[in-house]
C-alpha cells in the first residue's frame, strides 16, 4: 500500500516550508514515527515522520526546496513490495543548485534522465520567489518582490533582503529606477550590502572547531540584522527596588509551588507590570506598517526562551485578560515546550511587545534588539541585595535592599524619550508597589 507524506501544516501563518535535510534514502525501511526529515519555516523548525512503517519508494523534493503546505515529500510503501533494503539504493537528492557550464570545447558529461519534479514543488514561472513574510514586507513598501535579487536557498527574496533595500540610502528597485538610468552602484541585497562593506572575515584554522549555522541559528541572525537596519534602537535604564515585591514572593511562594507545581519567579510579576503600563502607553504597543502607527487592540506579550536550539520568543496571548497566576501558568507552560521542541508556529507569532530574562548571574543590564514588527523590548537585571538611601519620617537613612535594573529598548521612529522614559518608570513604579494578588 502506497503512502504519502506530505508537507504539514505548522500554523495557521504558516503556508510554505523548506525541506532543510533528508535523513533517509530510497530504498530504505523505516518505522512507524521514525524522522523522515527536518523541515524549516519562517516561525519554527520541526520533523517529519513516517505514519507507518515501511520502504521509501520515492523522495520527491530536494533538501533546500521550498513547497507549499500540503505538497507530496515522498512516498512510502507499507507492504515494502516496491523497494528492498538490499536493492540498489537511488541517491538522495542534492540540494538544488546552478550547473556549472563545460569548459570550452568540452562535451559536456552524460546524465541519466530526470523525472520532472512535481508541479506542486516549484512556484510558477511568474511569481517571484519569496518569503510570505517578505512579500508582505515588499507589499508595504511599494516594491516589487520579483525585482530584489534574493541571497535565501534558491535565489528567493528573503526579508533581510527586503529591509535592507528599504533602509534609508539603499539603492532602487530595477522597476523604481528612471529608465535610461544607469545601474545603481550600491547593493541590493542584505548580502551584497555586507559584502559591499568589506568585514573583515576569520581565516579558518586547521585546529578551530567549525559549527556551520542551524535553521533556528540563522532565522535569529538574520531576524537581528533586520531589526537593527529598520528601526533606530534607542536604550534607558531604570533602578527599581522590589523590597515590597520580595516579601510578598517570599510569603507566597511555597504556597504557590505546591498548589501548581513550579516555582514562582519574578518574571510573572514582570509581565503584568508590563501588562498594565502598556494600557497606559498604548504607543508601546505599536507597529509601524508603511508611513502610519499602528497601534494594537490586543496586548500579546512575547517572553523570550534560551534553547538547546537557540532563542525563541513564545507568545502570551491576551495577555491583559490573565490575572498573575495566570500568566505565570502561561509562560510556565510555552518555556516548557519550547524547550522540549513541541511548541506550534502558532505559539510564536502575533507578539506586541516581548520580555526578557536572561538570567541571574552577571546579569547587571543590557540592552536587546527590538524584536520586529514591535517597537519596544524589556529587559531584566539580576536582583540584588544594595545599599540605598531611604527617607523614613523626613530623615535619609541606608538600608540594604533588593534591587534590580530594567533596561528598554525602543524603536525611536515612533517612541520620543518622553514616551519610552514614562512607559519604564510606570513599570518600575507597579513592580515597586507589589500590588498583585496571588
Amino acid at each position: 500500500m502506497a503512502i504519502s507524506v506530505a508537507m504539514p501544516q505548522m500554523g495557521e501563518s504558516v503556508v510554505e516550508g523548506t525541506v532543510e535535510r533528508w535523513l533517509v534514502s530510497e530504498g530504505d525501511r523505516v518505522s512507524k514515527d521514525q524522522v523522515l526529515c527536518e523541515i524549516t519555516t519562517e516561525k519554527v523548525d520541526a520533523e517529519v515522520v513516517a505514519p507507518e512503517a515501511g520502504v521509501v519508494t520515492k523522495l520527491l523534493v530536494a533538501q533546500g526546496t521550498t513547497v507549499p503546505v500540503g505538497t507530496e515529500l515522498a512516498t512510502l510503501d507499507a507492504a515494502g513490495g516496491a523497494a528492498r533494503a538490499d536493492d540498489a539504493p537511488a541517491e538522495k537528492p542534492a540540494p538544488a543548485r546552478a550547473k556549472a557550464a563545460p569548459a570550452a570545447g568540452e562535451k559536456p558529461a552524460a546524465a541519466p534522465a530526470e523525472k520532472p519534479a512535481p508541479a506542486a514543488a516549484s512556484a510558477p514561472a511568474s511569481a517571484p520567489k519569496a518569503t510570505p513574510v517578505a512579500r508582505r514586507m515588499a507589499e508595504e513598501r511599494g516594491i516589487d518582490p520579483g525585482a530584489i535579487a534574493g541571497s535565501g536557498v534558491g535565489g528567493r527574496v528573503t526579508k533581510a533582503d527586503v529591509a535592507a533595500l528599504a533602509a534609508p540610502g539603499a539603492a532602487p528597485t530595477p522597476s523604481s529606477a528612471p529608465a535610461g538610468a544607469a545601474a545603481p552602484a550600491a547593493p541590493g541585497t542584505l548580502g551584497e550590502f555586507l559584502a559591499h562593506l568589506r568585514v573583515p572575515t576569520h581565516r579558518i584554522a586547521p585546529e578551530d572547531n567549525v559549527i556551520p549555522f542551524t535553521a533556528v541559528r540563522r532565522r535569529i541572525a538574520e531576524h537581528m540584522v533586520v531589526s537593527k537596519v529598520v528601526s533606530p534602537h534607542v536604550g534607558t535604564v531604570a533602578e527599581v527596588d522590589l523590597v515590597k515585591l520580595a516579601k510578598l514572593r517570599d510569603r507566597t511562594k511555597k504556597d504557590f509551588e505546591r498548589a501548581h507545581g513550579f516555582g514562582l519567579t519574578y518574571l510573572p510579576f514582570a509581565a503584568a507590570a508590563t501588562v498594565r503600563a502598556l494600557r497606559d502607553f498604548p504607543r508601546m504597543n505599536s507597529a509601524v506598517v508603511g508611513d502610519a502607527i499602528v497601534e494594537r487592540a490586543g496586548i500579546h506579550i512575547g517572553v523570550a526562551v534560551e534553547t538547546e536550539r537557540g532563542l525563541l520568543v513564545p507568545v502570551v496571548k491576551n495577555a491583559d485578560r490573565l490575572s498573575l497566576v495566570g500568566l505565570a501558568e502561561a509562560i510556565n507552560d510555552l518555556a516548557k515546550r519550547a524547550r522540549e521542541r513541541t511548541i506550534g508556529a502558532d505559539d510564536l507569532t502575533g507578539g506586541t511587545f516581548t520580555l526578557s530574562n536572561p538570567g541571574r548571574e552577571g546579569n547587571l543590564y543590557g540592552f536587546a534588539v527590538i524584536n520586529q514588527p514591535q517597537v519596544g523590548i524589556l529587559r531584566m537585571g539580576e536582583v540584588k541585595k544594595r545599599p540605598i538611601v531611604v527617607e523614613s519620617a523626613g530623615d535619609d537613612t541606608i538600608a540594604i535592599h533588593p534591587m534590580m535594573y530594567l533596561a528598554l529598548s525602543y524603536d525611536h521612529r515612533i517612541i520620543d524619550g518622553v514616551t519610552g522614559n514614562s512607559f519604564l518608570y510606570r513599570v518600575g513604579k507597579y513592580l515597586e508597589a507589589a500590588e498583585f494578588e496571588l
